[in-house]
Formats: structure tokens, sequence, C-alpha cells
């Protein structure tokens, strides 16, 4: 049997140990912000945000970038929210653990989350801009985002309802409740938290994609005028500038950091709705 000091010895070397690795993971973040800051925050302004750039990006600022990316989440968002929910209710609500179909669907996600995402690319290239006829566009590219991050949506919410103690579910049976009430009130705000998850990872994923936008959202830096015009995504002007325009490094660090920032409003906004929603269930 272990003694008190032993106990507290074991304690204390395990709390260290995670200090020190939150810290480590603090710290990368911290670095490679701040090396990115450090060659780009010179070229941040407020006209770099709501002008359009000018001399392949040299000049000017991101303004149809920031729309044609805001436009790009917002259909992948808006195909894959309803069905990954959905999906996830499916698996989660509606079949058996063990079943044949539940295990083919999630073996199915599970490697469709490792499918690179040139793959998806080439495959919303020939299906979305090709077959369906949608061509270099926006909504090609954000229909091709949505395949990519249901995945993760879709298991990080079936997570979420499956961590739901069943006493609900028995409480909302024996009061009557029909399963369709008890989805919507009970069990949906409940899974919250799992879906927040899965939000922020999606929408990492999605701001942080490239090879898959190359193929189907296109690569012009205008000003869309519609979800069926091509547009140019944050991660795309980025590679562009680092890659492929002489003197545009710095423009790339700052259109990276304008990224950043807008990754950390997301996660904060997925966890604030995560939170909220949690108070909501347990106040029910």
């Amino acid at each position: 049997m272990l003694s008190g000091k032993t106990i507290r010895w074991s304690d204390g070397v395990l709390g260290a140990a995670v200090w020190a690795v939150a810290i480590g993971t603090f710290g990368i973040f911290a670095w490679v912000v701040g090396d990115v800051a450090l060659r780009g925050m010179s070229e941040l302004s407020l006209g770099f945000l709501y002008e359009s750039p000018s001399n392949a990006g040299r000049a000017g600022g991101i303004a149809p970038i920031l729309v044609s990316t805001g436009l790009i989440l917002a259909v992948c968002l808006g195909v894959s929210v309803p069905i990954g929910v959905g999906a996830a209710a499916l698996l989660a609500e509606f079949t058996r653990s063990d079943g044949a179909l539940g295990r083919f669907v999630r073996v199915s996600l599970d490697v469709l989350s490792g499918v690179p995402s040139i793959v998806f690319g080439l495959f919303g290239n020939a299906f979305f801009c090709v077959a369906l006829g949608l061509g270099f566009s926006i909504v090609s590219g954000g229909l091709t985002l949505a395949c990519m991050v249901l995945p993760l949506v879709i298991r990080a919410t079936e997570e979420g309802f499956r961590a739901v103690p069943d006493d609900i579910r028995q409480g909302a049976a024996a009061l009557g409740l029909s399963r369709a009430s008890t989805f919507l009130k009970l069990l949906l705000p409940a899974a919250l938290p799992g879906l927040g998850v899965g939000l922020a990872l999606g929408i990492g994923r999605a701001l942080a994609e490239t090879a898959a936008l190359l193929f189907t959202s296109g690569y012009v830096d205008r000003m869309p005028t519609s979800v069926f015009d091509s547009g140019r995504a944050l991660s795309i002007h980025v590679y562009d500038l680092a890659m492929n325009v002489t003197g545009g490094e710095p423009r790339a660090c700052a259109t990276a950091l304008v990224l950043v920032a807008i990754l950390v409003a997301a996660n904060s906004a997925a966890a604030r709705l995560t939170t909220r929603g949690s108070g909501q269930s347990g106040n029910q």
C-alpha cells in the first residue's frame, strides 16, 4: 500500500508534467504567432482590411479575400452542420451502436477523415465544378469543404449525444414526450458541447484549407458578387504571396495574422455557444 508521502510525490510529478505540456503547447503557439507577427505587423492597417489588393497583392488590402472566405465558410457550415447533426442523431439515437449500419458509417467517416485534401479537391472539381456545372465558384469550394468537415462534425456531435445520461431519455419517455420533442428540447441542447467541438475543428480545417480550394473556388482576387463567382480564400492568398509573388512575404504574414485572429474568434464563439447550451440544458 502506498504511503501518503509517495502519493503526494507522484501527484506532484503528474501535476508538473501536465503543466509542462500545457506551457510547451502554448509556447509553440506563441512562437509561431510571434514570428508571423514580427514580419507582418507593420503591414496591418485599417486600409489593409477594406481595400482591394493591387500589384499582385504587394499593395492594397484583402477585402475581397475576406468576403470570399466568409462566403465559402458560410456555404460549408450551412451544408455540413444540418447534415452532420442529423447523421449524428441517427447514429447515436436511432441505430444500435453494434449494428452493421452504424459500424459501416463510422468506418466510412474515419476513412474520410484521413483522406488527403488534394483528393477532396479533385473530387470537388470533377463533381461540383464539372458534373454539376458550377464551375470554379465559391459554392463549389464551400460544398467541397463541407464534404471534408462532415466527418469531424458528425463524430464529435455523436459523442456529444452519447454523453447525455440515459436518465434524461427515460424521464422524457416516462412523461410521455415524443422522440422528436425529446431530441429537440433535451438531447440537442445537452449535446451542444460535442457540436461545439465539431464546429471548432471543422472551421479550423475549412479556414486553413488550400489544396482543395485551388481546384474548386478558384484563384481570382476580385470582389465576388454572388456565391457562383470565383473567389480566393485567405489561405490561398497567403500561399500565393509567399510562394509566387516576389516581395510578398510581409503581406503574406499580415494575411496569416488576420487568418489566425479569425480562427481564435471562431473557436471562442463555438466555446461560448457550447457553454450557453450546457447552461440552458442544465437549467432544464
